[in-house]
């Protein structure tokens, strides 16, 4: 595997939970560059067994002791020279074991030192790095010695910016010096949340000074929504990369986009993306915890989402069908929604029983006409909906 380049891409950002397989392929199809796997703890994956998945072509990294639970899923040939790993970690010991287990299947190992939650920080890791920087630089040398260079990948680093720039760009001057191939900084101080603006001025274009001085690709992360915003972060700040996360979360499509507006239908990239998940065997939590960061909450679709309990009651929701044939669809307000006047009768003789039906009412009851009497093959695909599997190249 050729070393990785990390200059002139548009990369899809760490998330935890949509960052999963679906996700990064409809990512890579809809033009992302690279993409980033979501953190994983050290402990975890060493913890893991590393198994061929010929059926969907992927390699997985399951916990044998857990029924073999699926902990990283990375495909053989699409993610080829594209995923990066991003590791969780506080240790360089354990850094350099956990790395060692996915080194030969990435393209490259990302330490999070940027992540302000609690699972991440509690054990010192993530965006508590950023306050024992001689840990962290120490966890940096040794991954470039004992992983990059045997397995001939990229290490990088995520950060936040400090408290005051003075702060950040001796941070990052030390880590610069490493030996690391990339540093992403997310333009956020440790308690700013993503509603917040990214603060650039006055950060950014010190830190990609110093990255471009020391032959280190810089990466922008915070309010980037599309790929005309790579362009004007370079010109403007002197970065070579930019990444998106919740610009992604919402429509993947971004990564085609020249303006944050010009984004594909939603229901089209969340069909690609269910196909998706269907194909490479995607956990059912999953794939209802994607879609409903794609659907809008107010569209009868996202409640047919949320109550389903399988791929199979999902696509059925994707037909224009409730979950199950048994059920009533649900509807906050049901005047609002789009429901068939079958379904109408239905729901009101569930509600008063004693109705009496005039004769038009029993025959559409008689015919059939709800949709919710419709048998569903589940092989039968969705309109026309690509699947990234067939479409990245």
């Amino acid at each position: 595997m050729p070393p990785l380049n990390y200059s002139g891409k548009l990369v899809l950002a760490p998330m935890v939970r949509t960052g999963e397989l679906p996700l990064r392929l409809s990512a890579l199809r809809y033009g992302a560059d690279l993409v980033w796997s979501p953190e994983i703890v050290d402990k975890k994956i060493i913890g893991c067994k590393r198994i061929v998945n010929d059926k969907i072509n992927c390699i997985d990294f399951v916990l044998p002791e857990k029924d073999n639970n699926v902990v990283f899923r990375t495909h053989r040939d699409l993610e080829r020279n594209k995923i990066v790993f991003q590791l969780g970690t506080a240790s360089p010991e354990l850094a350099v074991q956990a790395a060692t287990i996915v080194a030969a299947d990435v393209a490259g190992i990302d330490v999070n030192s940027g992540c302000p939650k609690h699972f991440s920080i509690h054990s010192g890791m993530g965006a508590a790095l950023l306050r024992t920087p001689d840990k962290l630089v120490a966890i940096l040398e040794a991954l470039v010695k004992e992983v990059g260079k045997k397995f001939d990948i990229g290490i990088s680093v995520k950060i936040r910016i400090l408290d005051t720039p003075e702060e950040t760009l001796a941070l990052v001057r030390r880590l610069v010096k490493t030996g690391i191939s990339a540093l992403t900084v997310h333009c956020r101080k440790i308690p700013m949340r993503p509603r917040e603006c990214a603060v650039r001025d006055g950060y950014l274009a010190g830190i990609a000074s110093i990255c471009r001085e020391s032959g280190v690709t810089c990466i922008a992360n915070g309010d980037v929504y599309c790929r005309g915003d790579l362009n004007m972060l370079k010109t403007t700040y002197g970065i070579d990369s930019a990444m998106i996360a919740t610009s992604a979360e919402a429509n993947v499509s971004c990564f085609s986009a020249d303006t944050k507006d010009a984004v594909r239908p939603w229901r089209e990239v969340a069909e690609e993306i269910f196909n998706t998940a269907i194909e490479v065997d995607n956990h059912t939590t999953n794939t209802k915890y994607v879609l409903g960061r794609i659907i809008p909450g107010k569209d009868a679709m996202y409640r047919g989402i949320m109550q389903s309990h399988s791929h199979d009651e999902m696509k059925r929701v994707f037909h224009g069908l409730p979950p199950r044939d048994t059920e009533p669809v649900k509807a906050q307000n049901p005047a609002k929604t789009s429901i068939s006047y079958g379904q109408t009768l239905k729901l009101e003789l569930i509600t008063n029983p004693k109705r009496k039906l005039e004769a038009r009412e029993l025959e559409e009851l008689k015919l059939g006409t709800d949709h919710q009497r419709q048998k569903l093959d589940v092989n039968t695909p969705l309109c026309e909906a690509p699947s990234a599997l067939r479409t990245v190249s």
